[in-house]
């Protein structure tokens, strides 16, 4: 966009995939700039299209459009998957090459058969010298790690209108839903020194008025109050507020808030993901309601008033009771505000259907129906009555195409090209997403989705991301 260049005259192009719900947009931007969307059908002359991110820890889905997937980290990868673009003319040579280096995936290079019931009976290289395991890159040190400072600043205004500083990679805990720890372990940490020069030079070169701490669970950072309390006296007098998207409840929380009220009382946003212990457990989603409270009260008597809650539904072994429980625990966070100035606090709750997801230990487990999670919801509903509290209900037709593709084979490039063809782009966006194009695309491709949402996977049967190695 800022050199006003065609896609088609650059090099290489790579697609950072977040969410199962973006591919069709990945074919939409190829089609817009004159590339061919199938990897078989590009040329030498065409651009290498390369991929990573979360969701290429399954790249199979995706494996007839992408030339190379990068499994892990891209910092350090990057630039020798660049050296070797350089450095050789052809593509089939190119990506020969490319399939030797730590953590590259070349799907054309590799074949899948099948069993006659549709599950995979054998995943190989076609050519010697290529790996049997992608093992994913990791960068060791975050603080050696490349961080662009100088951020381009948008004349209009962008959903994260922020500097965003990545404080640490990977988590502490082990929750058994989570792909996010499985996929970005192992835990390691920004320096604090690190940090704080970060946030100086890209205030200094952006002049965005907020900075954003990200992390998987922030709180769990060494040194975190040292450095909310430096960029708090360094950033509070320029009217710059520090946020910390993503708390957990620890010894420390109850420190965060009376720091980060010096500069703007904005949400707190808590992830309980169940009202029942039992099931907390059974997903290591290791918590202490206790201290949840203690944190709340805290919050509270700073000046908070608004909440926000993350819950899923449909968990294996959920039942009625673990459901009415998530509306107690609801009602008990609103009410904790009354003890300090005797009234109700907002709540607002966002409920997501589980969705199994790969490398995960809960990555065999079948996802609920979409006619089995709507009675949830409805049981839900009915056990909340309070107007200081708001459901918010991820749309089920989309968490279940989310689940078909985190599960997925590269027999579904059929059905995203065939979405796509129909019309299916920004999948991701309530306002846009078009179920009827994916509905209309499974039976033209003869793909049965529930075959990869709803089926529990026994334990020897061999997963399409089971070549990969975290």
């Amino acid at each position: 966009m800022e050199s006003r260049r065609p896609l088609k005259d650059f090099g290489i192009i790579g697609f950072s995939l977040a969410y199962e719900l973006s591919y069709t947009n990945v074919l939409n931007i190829l089609d817009l700039g004159g590339i061919p969307k199938m990897s078989s059908e590009r040329s030498d002359a065409d651009p290498l299209i390369i991929a990573g991110g979360p969701a290429a820890f399954n790249p199979e889905p995706m494996a007839d459009f992408i030339d190379a997937f990068v499994i892990g980290e891209g910092e350090e990868v990057i630039e020798e998957i660049i050296d070797l673009y350089k450095t050789t003319k052809h593509k089939k040579e190119l990506l020969r090459k490319l399939s030797t280096l730590k953590g590259v995936y070349v799907p054309s290079l590799y074949k899948t058969e099948y069993n006659e019931d549709g599950t995979i009976n054998k995943f190989f290289p076609e050519e010697d010298g290529i790996p049997d395991k992608i093992e994913k890159r990791i960068v060791k040190d975050l603080d050696k790690a490349f961080y662009p400072v100088r951020q381009i600043v948008p004349n209009i205004e962008i959903v994260h209108d922020r500097i965003a500083i990545e404080i640490m990679r990977g988590c502490k805990h082990a929750c058994s839903f989570c792909q996010a720890t499985a996929i970005y372990r192992p835990c390691r940490e920004r320096s604090k020194e690190r940090i704080l020069e970060l946030a100086e030079k890209s205030y200094a070169m952006t002049g965005h008025d907020k900075i954003s701490l990200l992390s998987l669970s922030s709180v769990d950072h060494t040194c975190i109050k040292e450095i909310m309390e430096r960029l708090n006296d360094e950033f509070n007098k320029k009217a710059i507020s520090i946020s910390v998207p993503s708390l957990r409840v620890e010894d420390a929380l109850k420190d965060l808030p009376v720091l980060i009220a010096k500069v703007k009382k904005s949400g707190l946003t808590f992830a309980p993901e169940s009202g029942s212990e039992r099931l907390r457990k059974m997903m290591n989603k290791n918590i202490d309601i206790e201290k949840l409270f203690k944190a709340l009260t805290e919050s509270f008597r700073a000046g908070w008033r608004h909440v926000k809650l993350y819950f899923m539904i449909g968990l294996p072994t959920e039942g009625p009771d673990d459901l009415l429980k998530i509306a107690e625990l609801i009602y008990k966070v609103s009410d904790a505000r009354r003890e300090i100035d005797g009234k109700s606090a907002n709540v607002t709750a966002s409920i997501n259907a589980f969705v199994p997801k790969p490398h995960t230990p809960l990555e065999r487990s079948g996802m609920c129906s979409i006619e089995i999670l709507t009675e949830k919801k409805a049981l839900l509903r009915g056990a909340m009555k309070s107007k200081f509290v708001e459901l918010d209900f991820h749309p089920f037709n989309m968490s279940y195409l989310e689940a078909v593709f985190a599960r997925g084979d590269r027999r579904l490039g059929r059905v995203i090209f065939e979405a796509w063809k129909r019309g299916a782009k920004f999948d991701g966006w309530q306002d846009i997403f078009n179920f009827t194009f994916w509905s209309e695309s499974f039976v033209a491709a003869g793909v049965d989705p529930r075959f990869y949402a709803n089926r529990e996977r026994p334990k020897d049967e061999i997963l399409p991301w089971s070549f990969i190695r975290l």
